[in-house]
């Protein structure tokens, strides 16, 4: 690991103590820096950053990520190894308002170069309901909003990855940041980058193409994880629990969703892999409707239906496609 090009010059003195401290800890624990290989050894949140620092750091960077394969990043809680490992990082790559754990732990870090990935891009309050409005007044979205705690402290919906546009930008943004932190790799680091944008400029156009006719525009789905994919696309999410996919709806938010599904011709209702499906389910066979996955793509797991976050985002559109009778 090159500790040097992440200290200022000027900070000879200081430099020498930190990258000597530096070295000891990434030559007594750091896996990343086992082989003492030189790359840049960059610690994701979980699966969406991960994805980022890999296709845009390429060979240059060693990537690890907190939330392994099969965790809801919701729950993640973070054992005191994973939180000294964290420190010993040379950068990090989160985003905040998703894992209230991992970002209490980041703050206490002392990584200097540290990256908020909402900071990237414009964030926007979603309820359950995105795109209209069926008959809430203020009480009933106040009300909401306290249910569901986590997205009102947050004061935004984070699930800024499954919107390709949003994505785009953020990735532009972790490549100029590693870019700075690591600038002897700089002109690989923004081809990447440019490759990569150009990929997701490709998924939207396909999302853009793929959505435009269809029989309807409403979906439902477990957790409303997909406010800034259905207003990018012209659609109407409904979810059946808030922002954290484990809490349990009221019995009037299911009669609603049964109203709604009546009201706008809804074929079915989506669940995801690391999530329970049992109320989806339920609300499905109670409805008489038809179930189907639509991924968060908070994690990659054997039941994925995609090896990484293009392929997932297709089979998303697939998914969506057949659901709304798309034409």
């Amino acid at each position: 690991m090159n500790v040097r090009r992440l200290i200022p010059t000027a900070a000879v003195a200081s430099a020498t103590v930190l990258g000597l401290t530096a070295l000891s800890a990434c030559s007594s624990s750091s896996a990343a820096d086992k082989n003492g290989d030189g790359k840049l050894n960059v610690t994701a949140s979980f699966y969406p950053m991960q994805y980022l620092a890999q296709e845009i750091g390429g060979e240059h960077v060693s990537v690890d990520t907190l939330t392994k394969p099969g965790v809801e990043p919701h729950d993640l809680e973070l054992s005191p190894k994973q939180t000294a490992f964290l420190g010993e990082s040379d950068f990090i790559l989160y985003l905040k308002g998703i894992q209230p754990a991992v970002d209490d732990a980041i703050g206490q870090s002392g990584v200097k170069n540290t990256v908020d990935a909402a900071t990237l891009t414009k964030l926007e309050k979603h309820g359950s309901g995105v795109g209209h409005d069926h008959g809430h007044d203020e009480g009933d979205e106040h009300a909401e909003e306290e249910e569901h705690g986590h997205e009102s402290e947050a004061g935004a919906d984070p699930h800024i990855w499954l919107d390709p546009v949003k994505y785009a930008e953020v990735a532009e943004g972790v490549g100029k940041a590693l870019e700075k932190a690591d600038p002897d790799h700089a002109a690989d680091y923004k081809k990447n980058t440019k490759a990569l944008v150009k990929k997701l400029d490709g998924l939207n156009t396909k999302f853009e193409d793929g959505l435009k006719n269809t029989k309807s525009k409403t979906f439902i789905t477990t957790h409303s994880a997909f406010g800034y994919l259905a207003e990018r696309y012209g659609l109407e999410q409904e979810s059946i629990a808030g922002v954290d996919p484990e809490s349990d709806p009221s019995p009037a938010r299911i009669k609603e969703l049964q109203d709604i599904a009546k009201e706008d011709k809804v074929s079915t209702v989506f669940f995801e892999t690391l999530a329970s499906d049992k109320t989806a389910k339920t609300l499905a066979n109670d409805a008489g409707l038809k179930t189907d996955v639509l991924d968060p793509l908070e994690g990659i797991t054997d039941k994925s239906k995609g090896d990484d976050y293009i392929g997932v985002m297709e089979s998303n559109l697939a998914a969506l496609q057949k659901a709304l009778g798309a034409k």
